[in-house]
C-alpha cells in the first residue's frame, strides 16, 4: 500500500509544478517571474519596533473567563536593542442573555494606565460570525483573544519608531477590529509565520515559490496590494507573508540571521519571548488569586470547572 501511496504523491507533485496560480482574497493571480524581486542590504539603518502579545486563561467556565494578557514592543536599530514597552492587564469576560441571544461582556483591569482599550469594543454576541467556529457559538475565551489583538494594534499605533512590525496580518478578523486598524500609520507592517493561501492546484505557495524563485539569496514575491511573500535569509527554510511598505524589507535582513530561526526577525523572536505567558506563570497567577481568603467561594466554583485539567494531568 505504501508504494502505491508514494507513487500517487509523486504524480500529484508533478501536476503542482506544471502550471499554477495563487488564490488570494478570492482572486486568481498568475505566478509570474517578474514579480520576484531581490532584497539587498540597505544603505542606512532605521529604528523598527517589533510587537507581539501573549495570554493565559486564569479562570475558565462556561459563563465566565478571566485571562491575563501581555503585549510587548522591542525597538531595534539593526542588531542593537533600544527602548521597549510592556503592557499587562486582566480581562474578565462574562455571559448574559439579552436581545434574544447569549452575549459576552468584558471588564478590563489594567496594570498600568497607558493601555487604552474600550470595553464596549469587546461586547459581542456569542453567535457573531467573526468569532464562532462552524455552527457552534464561540467559546467565551475568544473575547480574550480579541482583547489581545486590539491591545497589539493599539500599541502599534502609539509607539515611536521609523517602522513598526507586528506578528500576524493587517487584515480584520474580529468585530470592531477595523476601528484599531484605521489608527495605524503607513509605517506599520506585519509578518505572518503561517499562511492559509493556496494555489489553484491545491499546492502550498511557500513550496512552489521556493522552487520557482530565480534568486538564491533574499527575495520577495509580490502578491497583491501591499502583500508579499518574503525570504529574509539565503538559508531560510520558511517564507513569510509580509504586508506593508516594502521599503522595510531591506532593513529586516540584518535582523534575520538568528540560527534558531533563520529568516525570521530576531526582534519578533524577542517580542514573542517577552510577551509569552508560560504555564508556570499562569499557574502562579491562578494560585495567587484562589488562595486569598476572600476568594474561597471563587475557588469552590473553580473546582466545578477544571474537569478537563484533571483529565489532561492523567493523560
Amino acid at each position: 500500500m505504501l508504494p502505491t501511496i508514494s507513487q500517487h504523491l509523486k504524480e500529484k507533485l508533478k501536476v503542482f509544478f506544471l502550471t499554477d496560480n495563487l488564490i488570494f482574497n478570492n482572486k486568481v493571480i498568475p505566478i509570474e517571474q517578474e514579480k520576484f524581486q531581490e532584497i539587498n542590504p540597505p544603505e542606512t539603518s532605521k529604528t523598527i519596533a517589533f510587537i507581539d502579545g501573549g495570554q493565559a486563561e486564569i479562570l475558565m467556565g462556561g459563563n465566565l473567563c478571566l485571562s491575563f494578557i501581555r503585549v510587548f514592543a522591542q525597538v531595534m536599530k539593526g542588531e542593537q536593542k533600544g527602548a521597549s514597552q510592556l503592557h499587562e492587564f486582566y480581562v474578565l469576560v462574562t455571559a448574559k442573555y439579552t436581545q434574544g441571544d447569549i452575549w459576552y461582556e468584558a471588564k478590563i483591569f489594567p496594570l498600568d494606565p497607558s493601555m487604552h482599550l474600550h470595553e464596549q469594543d469587546l461586547q459581542i454576541c456569542s453567535n457573531d460570525s467573526s468569532i464562532k467556529s462552524g455552527n457552534e457559538r464561540a467559546p467565551i475565551s475568544k473575547v480574550a483573544s480579541m482583547a489581545r489583538r486590539f491591545a497589539e494594534l493599539q500599541l502599534a499605533s502609539t509607539i515611536t519608531a521609523d517602522y513598526v512590525l507586528i506578528d500576524g496580518t493587517l487584515e480584520p478578523s474580529y468585530k470592531n477590529e477595523e476601528k484599531y486598524l484605521t489608527k495605524l500609520g503607513s509605517q506599520v507592517a506585519s509578518l505572518a509565520k503561517t499562511s492559509s493561501l493556496f494555489t489553484t492546484s491545491g499546492n502550498s505557495p511557500n513550496v512552489l515559490l521556493q522552487k520557482l524563485s530565480p534568486y538564491a539569496g533574499n527575495w520577495s514575491y509580490y502578491i497583491d496590494g501591499k502583500s508579499h511573500f518574503v525570504k529574509l535569509h539565503p538559508q531560510a527554510k520558511h517564507l513569510f507573508r509580509f504586508e506593508g511598505d516594502s521599503a522595510l524589507l531591506p532593513l529586516l535582513l540584518s535582523n534575520s540571521h538568528d540560527p534558531l530561526f533563520l529568516g525570521y526577525p530576531y526582534g519578533l523572536i524577542q517580542a514573542d519571548k517577552m510577551a509569552r505567558v508560560s504555564n508556570a506563570e499562569r499557574n502562579s497567577l491562578r494560585m495567587s488569586l484562589l488562595l486569598r481568603e476572600e476568594n474561597r467561594e471563587i475557588a469552590s466554583y473553580f473546582n466545578t470547572m477544571n474537569a478537563h485539567d484533571i483529565l489532561d494531568r492523567i493523560g
